[in-house]
């Protein structure tokens, strides 16, 4: 992941509206925002076996969960629209991303039998799941259309 986005643990963001660093947590209640503009940022993070609960189920904001593997394609190529989705929804989603094979409590608890897989997730509860790669305009679509929902 870039520079960006955040990891598992507390990483730098940049801020896309003022290039502020911004040390965000990968679990936190409320909504990460820029020390400088106070403008959302991004949040984008890995969650595993040992700390999912924490980032992912008992997030306070909606999360798309990025199910995916290093070795899977399509996996890759959708990289690029989770990012941006990141980007476009900071301050109402938060984006999770767990590889599947670091994690495979969470892929079997998830029933994660094809990636990638993506679900978005409020209150530990499923609102969407998205099997197959999509491209970044689709996959926006898709989120904007569970998010209304």
């Amino acid at each position: 992941m870039s520079g960006s986005v955040a990891s598992a643990r507390d990483d730098a963001v940049t801020c896309p509206h003022c290039g502020a660093r911004n040390r965000v947590p990968a679990a936190k209640a409320g909504v990460p925002r820029c020390g400088r503009c106070h403008n959302h940022l991004p949040w984008l993070t890995t969650a595993g076996d040992d700390n999912f609960d924490d980032v992912v189920t008992n997030a306070t904001l909606p999360v798309l969960l990025d199910m995916w593997a290093p070795w899977c394609m399509p996996c890759r190529i959708l990289e690029p629209g989770i990012v941006r989705a990141a980007k476009t929804f900071a301050g109402d989603l938060k984006v999770v991303k767990v590889n599947v094979d670091e994690a495979p409590k969470v892929a079997d608890r998830l029933a994660a039998r094809s990636i990638p897989m993506l679900l978005i997730l409020q209150d530990g509860k499923e609102r969407g799941k998205q099997v197959g790669a999509l491209g970044p305009d689709a996959l926006q679509k898709w989120i904007e259309g569970v998010m209304a929902s």
